[in-house]
């Protein structure tokens, strides 16, 4: 069982145990998908039996639904530092980045800045449009790898003229895993008068967040990576002075105080009012019991502080290796770390990599690199036993790379 007391080695072979996906092979790959816990597998599978018995439709069970999501809210709220009535359920962070996005008042001439590199499609999405359907200006701001701070900010500054209506920034940038300067850059643009929704898919849950500190007036929030929650699954921190002010369509008897008040025309003052419907309940209560898991039984600052030093730790093992070009900032960087290893396309190199040591991990097409996540539940021996294999690659190309030990499989006659 985990532990927030137990002794380190112990309680990471007990936090591997409860996470089976470890035993796959290594997993570098949180930045898409996390491990999920065996208790929210379980918690998933006990709800689905019971709507399969019992079925989905008396109205007990709604009323009980609407208890879990209250729960699903609490727990990420826990995570990110929001307040109980600042967090509303989403199906993704692009779902909520979509919600924020179109929450404004928007008219053709108004004014969006985002950054030139490596934001996610997700964000991107959203802006293109009003760019296309409503005549938006879309500024893109070159902020370099987004390491540089002071550069970062500089860029901003001359990007974020007054009157522009809106920054939307990731908080670490899914392709170079650098964190950007959230906080300085949301005083910027409220002293421009815009507002700021920031991309946290690779924020929540891999480093210490605090969503009200950072002064941000909406944050995006994915269940199923750093949370280790189901796919499917997201919440949208929304600042207390938004949630009056903002475009929402209203979702309905969802966004209620109490079961008293279903049917009632009084709507909840709360982020409540920017939730949708339609939920599959088995994946709120995995939401619910993953950011309970990561909170209670890991701690956060144990995982926060384990995966930093462990990422950390790798990108500079890596960045020993001749050959190998780390296109991670480290001097801002999370847990992501994105390299590359010449004469290798990335392609190549992680099926070398899969074949060799089971890494799960993945490739950035626009770069021709490959990024790993690197997770708390990582052991320093399995990221030793990769940094080795992209040893072996980077000392070889593919045509001259040893060939993979093979293993010879006989029928029950030898042959």
């Amino acid at each position: 069982m985990v532990s927030p007391f137990l002794p380190e080695q112990e309680k990471l072979a007990a936090i591997r145990e409860a996470l089976p996906a470890t035993g796959a092979g290594i997993y570098l790959n949180t930045g898409t998908c996390g491990p999920l816990p065996v208790e929210v597998a379980r918690a998933m599978a006990d709800l689905e039996a019971w709507e399969l018995r019992v079925g989905r439709a008396s109205y007990d069970y709604e009323l009980e639904t609407l208890d879990r999501m209250a729960e699903a809210r609490a727990a990420v709220a826990a995570v990110v530092g929001a307040g109980l009535d600042e967090i509303a359920l989403t199906h993704a962070t692009t779902d909520g980045l979509n919600i924020a996005t179109w929450s404004l008042d928007w008219k053709p001439g108004d004014r969006v800045v985002t950054a030139r590199q490596f934001e996610h499609i997700g964000a991107l999405g959203p802006l293109y449009t009003l760019r296309d359907r409503v005549g938006v200006e879309l500024v893109m701001a070159d902020i370099g790898d987004g390491g540089d701070r002071r550069a970062v900010l500089e860029a901003l500054d001359r990007a974020i003229l007054p009157g522009t209506k809106l920054v939307s920034l990731s908080h670490v940038s899914w392709a170079t895993g650098a964190i950007l300067p959230i906080a300085e850059i949301a005083r910027l643009a409220h002293d421009r008068g815009a507002r700021i929704v920031v991309d946290g898919a690779q924020s929540a849950g891999a480093i210490p967040l605090d969503v009200a500190g950072l002064g941000v007036d909406y944050y995006a929030i994915p269940g199923q990576k750093w949370l280790l929650g189901p796919e499917g699954t997201g919440a949208l921190y929304v600042a207390p002075d938004r949630i009056e002010r903002a475009l929402v369509t209203f979702s309905g008897y969802r966004a209620y105080e109490s079961h008293d008040l279903v049917g009632s025309a009084t709507p909840w003052p709360s982020a409540r009012r920017f939730e949708g419907s339609s939920w599959h309940r088995p994946s709120v209560v995995g939401l619910a019991r993953a950011c309970g898991w990561l909170s209670m039984a890991v701690g956060l600052e144990w995982a926060h502080r384990r995966g930093l030093g462990l990422a950390r730790a790798t990108a500079d093992r890596l960045a020993r290796i001749p050959g190998v070009e780390v296109l991670t900032p480290r001097e801002s960087m999370a847990t992501l770390v994105t390299f590359r290893v010449a004469g290798w396309p990335a392609q190549a190199a992680l099926d070398e990599l899969g074949a060799r040591v089971f890494a799960i991990a993945r490739t950035l097409v626009d770069l021709d690199a490959l990024r790993i996540s690197v997770g708390w539940f990582n052991t320093e021996e399995e990221l030793e036993r990769f940094a080795t294999c992209v040893e072996l690659l980077a000392a070889h190309t593919p045509e001259t790379l040893p060939a993979r030990r093979t293993l010879a499989m006989l029928d029950e006659a030898g042959r």
